[in-house]
């Protein structure tokens, strides 16, 4: 296996000097999730100059918080919102082309326990596949009684009618974030993680760029641009009311964040690479049973949230309804003593803007890109499969307000990113434990690392932390425990265990803290069930 192009070091002293240079840039963009790395690499393929901060690490919000699913919508499409599902399902199969390593069709079964809801949703599924065409993932299939609990053994004996079988996309969320970064870097993009932006440049009352904050240092870099996105997700109106203020014009808030709770089980209460899909639970909501390197994800909720905390802890009836419902489904019910780690993302959804005193563009009932009046770009809602999509809508916005020139749309359509030259039959399923896998074509410069062989627990080893630190913009104990790795998301306690061991590693290469304290504090809180 061969590698294509060398992976770029990441040492963060030389990222600051690069800010520091007083470059003028054609778009900074402030957010390193989803959305902001979309951007970014899409403006960066296109050619223009990029810059990209991001306050804590790349994916440390949202991004790294979903249900891994690369998905159409199914709940969409009984909604009746036709062309949204058909734009996710477009771009369901753009994502699995694009980062294979990382993204992978995935069975769903959709047990029926009443006569009627197999011919009922199977139906729908039909269409949802008659959507799809020739991106179609795999056909949906009418299951007996017998064929539902030889793909799905765990469910729930009892009652059980037959089932649904249908596809679908999983992936790895935070590493596909970092692959974005990347290749955005690999194209001329410069992008700096804890970093924020602490104000706004403005000349003549419009944006002229950002003032940026090393957060590890404190020190301000002023950085000049043409254009300002603002992509900050569920914190997307701090940076607006800095605007607001500036042109002394009040500012609405645009988000209305959402709470959406994960819970990871052992891999034996689901036992397979098949996952549950309940499309209506006792009060309306969907659940989710997915495999998921080597464990089980349950999940999830949809509960409205009035802060904005960074690390949001479940409410206790959240938690009751993931295991209530689980029960209802599953011939062995997880309980509490069964967690091994519990997450919580919050969602940015998206109030109607009224302001007559902003140019709102409401691109689709999922993300919404505004304009200021000094130019000030913002994008938030939306979901991870249609990143894509959402970044050419904010470059054409951009365009339309002429904060940007014209060029070429769809460049990343067929752009493969970070690790995706790998040969078909080495791709290893996501569902399996985590590994080399998840590196792709760059598993041999991997393997290169001092200490390859020395392995800290399954799906680690002290090379994959030197690797992160050299490469991957990690330079604490939670960027490789959580989104290097995603340990911490399952299975917290182990995850604790490893801190002390990892920050070493990571004071060698970077000789900054590592936080190994904040860390361990940060384990015990993904272990927290409230009641």
């Amino acid at each position: 296996m061969s590698i294509k192009m060398q992976p770029q070091m990441t040492r963060r002293d030389e990222l600051i000097s690069q800010l520091a240079e007083g470059q003028t840039y054609d778009i900074a963009i402030v957010g390193g999730g989803a959305t902001g790395l979309g951007v970014a690499l899409d403006a960066a393929a296109r050619g223009f100059k990029v810059v990209l901060v991001e306050s804590h690490d790349f994916a440390k919000g949202t991004s790294s918080r979903a249900t891994k699913l690369v998905h159409g919508g199914v709940r969409y499409l009984a909604q009746g919102n036709i062309s949204l599902v058909r734009e996710a399902l477009h771009e369901r199969t753009t994502l699995l082309n694009n980062a294979p390593h990382l993204a992978q069709p995935l069975p769903f079964i959709m047990p029926s326990y009443k006569w009627w809801e197999t011919p009922f949703y199977g139906i729908g599924l039909k269409m949802y596949d008659a959507l799809a065409g020739k991106a179609g993932l795999g056909k949906t299939e009418f299951l007996n009684r017998d064929e539902t609990l030889g793909l799905l053994p765990t469910a729930l004996p009892q009652g059980l009618q037959g089932g649904v079988k249908y596809w679908d996309g999983q992936f790895n969320d935070a590493r596909l974030a970092l692959a974005l970064a990347r290749t955005a870097v690999s194209r001329g993009a410069l992008l700096v993680n804890y970093c924020r932006a602490a104000d706004l440049l403005y000349e003549g009352g419009k944006i002229a760029g950002l003032v940026c904050e090393d957060t590890q240092t404190g020190k301000q870099y002023p950085v000049k641009s043409r254009c300002v996105v603002n992509a900050a997700g569920v914190w997307v109106d701090e940076l607006r009311q800095k605007d607001g203020a500036e042109s002394q014009r009040p500012t609405k808030p645009m988000v209305a964040p959402s709470q959406g709770v994960h819970i990871v089980v052992d891999r034996e209460f689901l036992n397979g690479d098949v996952a549950l899909m309940v499309p209506k639970t006792a009060d309306g909501r969907v659940l989710f049973a997915v495999p998921w390197l080597g464990k089980v994800i349950l999940g999830t909720t949809d509960t409205p949230r009035n802060d904005l905390a960074r690390e949001p802890l479940p409410f206790k009836e959240e938690v009751d309804f993931i295991l209530n419902e689980s029960a209802r489904y599953l011939r062995k019910a997880p309980t509490r003593a069964d967690v091994k780690s519990v997450w919580v993302g919050l969602r940015p959804l998206v109030k109607p803007q009224d302001d007559d005193g902003d140019n709102t563009k409401g691109i689709s009932r999922e993300h919404t890109v505004l304009v200021s009046r000094s130019g000030l770009v913002t994008v938030t809602g939306g979901k991870w499969t249609t990143y894509r999509a959402m970044a050419e809508d904010v470059l054409d916005a951009c365009a339309e307000k002429s904060l940007l020139e014209k060029r070429n749309k769809g460049v990343t359509t067929h752009l493969k990113l970070v690790g995706a030259d790998i040969p078909a039959a080495q791709i290893r399923s996501i569902c399996m434990p985590p590994g080399l896998h998840s590196y792709g074509d760059e598993q041999p410069a991997v393997l290169g690392m001092p200490g390859a062989h020395t392995v800290l627990c399954e799906g680690l080893t002290e090379g994959m932390v030197r690797f992160a630190a050299r490469y991957e913009y990690a330079i604490k104990v939670e960027d490789v425990l959580a989104r290097r790795s995603r340990l911490l998301f399952l299975d917290a306690r182990l995850a604790g265990s490893l801190a002390t061991q990892v920050g070493e590693i990571l004071q060698q290469e970077t000789g900054l803290d590592p936080e190994v304290a904040a860390f361990v504090k940060l384990a015990q809180h993904y272990l927290q069930l409230p009641g």
